[in-house]
């Protein structure tokens, strides 16, 4: 299954619509280094070997954790490899989230991230909304066009952001994806240790619209119990992890949606890479609901 970034654009991106979150390759609390390198370094390999040619970074994971992870793991990159990375937001020394998303923080972050990633241009990047950002969002949508034109940016993206926000940076600009959390017990905005997490469901309509790939984090979240059974009872009609019916139930419920499952071992790696074979019947989709 294959996923386009960018359609109407000068340079699309094909990619497999099975992609790769790095942001569990740290340690605990999202920072610092991983508690087994080697098989942090191996799953990265393994993905790509796979056929992953999608994979989501940020430069606050860890923090530059993740970046030099991939960059070591992978580099040099192999040819169609979009890696895809995040600005707007960084991370204290005590571990706490804040806005980082003024013109000047969001071209530092840029830079950073082709220095860490050793490119010299980023394929994709999302546009990162924090909550109680003091940066008017248009101030940082500018910032990032701007970017672009520079050619330190090939695709715009956005993240963590309502359908008003997709809307009023689709008047600015080329929107090439939208990356907010989604999966089949996490549907709506909560709030969450950065702030507000803006669901996928709301956004989904606007992107199919306009052909927009929704890039779905925490798809593996279970947050409702009577859902839970329901993936049990799916799980084991297929011979299935209920891991992977919730990527099923992704995949299956728009042709825009690209997943990506992060890890930190390898067996849970694997097991995701085969969720993709596995076809939910519309009966399936209806009990699951």
């Amino acid at each position: 299954m294959k996923i386009v970034i960018g359609k109407n654009s000068a340079s699309p991106l094909e990619v497999n619509r099975m992609g790769y979150g790095t942001m569990r390759l740290t340690g605990p609390e999202i920072w610092g280094e991983p508690a087994d390198r080697p098989q942090a370094l191996q799953i990265l390999k393994t993905a790509v070997l796979r056929g992953v040619n999608f994979i989501d970074t940020a430069d606050y994971y860890g923090r530059d954790v993740t970046n030099r992870l991939i960059k070591e793991a992978l580099f040099p990159y192999p040819k169609g490899l979009v890696i895809c990375t995040k600005v707007g937001g960084n991370r204290r020394e005590d571990k706490s989230w804040f806005p980082y998303a003024s013109p000047q923080n969001l071209r530092d972050s840029v830079d950073n991230n082709l220095r860490t990633l050793q490119l010299e241009q980023l394929s994709l990047v999302h546009l990162r909304m924090i909550s109680h950002s003091d940066v008017p969002f248009v101030e940082s949508l500018e910032a990032m066009f701007e970017l672009q034109k520079e050619g330190k940016i090939l695709h715009v993206g956005l993240s963590n952001v309502s359908p008003e926000d997709v809307t009023l940076g689709m008047s600015k600009g080329a929107i090439a994806t939208v990356e907010n959390a989604f999966g089949y017990a996490l549907r709506k905005t909560f709030s969450g240790p950065a702030g507000l997490t803006m669901g996928g469901e709301d956004v989904l309509p606007i992107c199919e619209k306009n052909e927009i790939p929704l890039i779905p984090f925490f798809s593996l979240l279970t947050f409702l119990p009577s859902g839970n059974k329901k993936i049990t009872e799916i799980a084991r009609k297929y011979g299935a992890t209920e891991a992977q019916i919730n990527l099923a139930w992704l995949f299956a419920k728009s042709p825009f949606i690209l997943p990506i499952p992060g890890t930190s071992k390898l067996k849970h790696l694997e097991e995701n890479l085969k969720s993709d074979s596995i076809q939910l019947s519309k009966d399936d989709m209806d009990y699951l609901g």
